[in-house]
């Protein structure tokens, strides 16, 4: 799918209004569906949005991004405290908060080698660097797993 075209195509669905700037996909957004920079006008999306929870919601985090877009460019209130940003937004049925995404984390399991002392971590640890906090011993990995957390 082309982003950009994707969104001038709900903005002039939607919103009456045509969408003049770039929409970009950026991998790096963790907790926000998407974001708008004033100062180039772009849009950013994230995909794992997209991919989770499908086109309806992602539609619908479009027009939460549109709203700061037009809302800015006319020169009313565009942030989300402003009146003109909340009725806008209930005006075309944006989405006010994104989804919580499926979180996925590893966990590392290390275990010293002298008093038997358990360290799960979300993180791999260099193991020539650290040691048992209660009796200074070699730590050694005893389990590595992947969990996924359903919200």
């Amino acid at each position: 799918m082309n982003l950009t075209d994707y969104v001038k195509e709900v903005s002039l669905a939607d919103f009456g209004k045509p969408f003049k700037h770039q929409a970009v996909w950026n991998y790096r957004l963790r907790s926000t569906g998407g974001r708008f920079f004033p100062k180039d006008g772009h849009l950013d999306f994230n995909p794992r949005l997209y991919d989770e929870k499908g086109l309806d919601i992602f539609r619908k985090i479009v027009r939460h991004e549109l709203c700061h877009y037009h809302l800015y460019f006319a020169g009313r209130g565009y942030k989300h405290r402003d009146q003109d940003f909340k009725q806008l937004l209930n005006k075309v049925d944006g989405l006010r908060y994104a989804p919580i995404l499926t979180q996925k984390s590893f966990l590392y399991l290390y275990q010293c080698q002298s008093c038997g002392q358990f360290y799960p971590r979300q993180r791999r640890l260099d193991l020539r660097k650290f040691s048992c906090g209660c009796c200074f011993g070699g730590l050694q990995l005893v389990d590595s797993h992947k969990i996924e957390n359903q919200p």
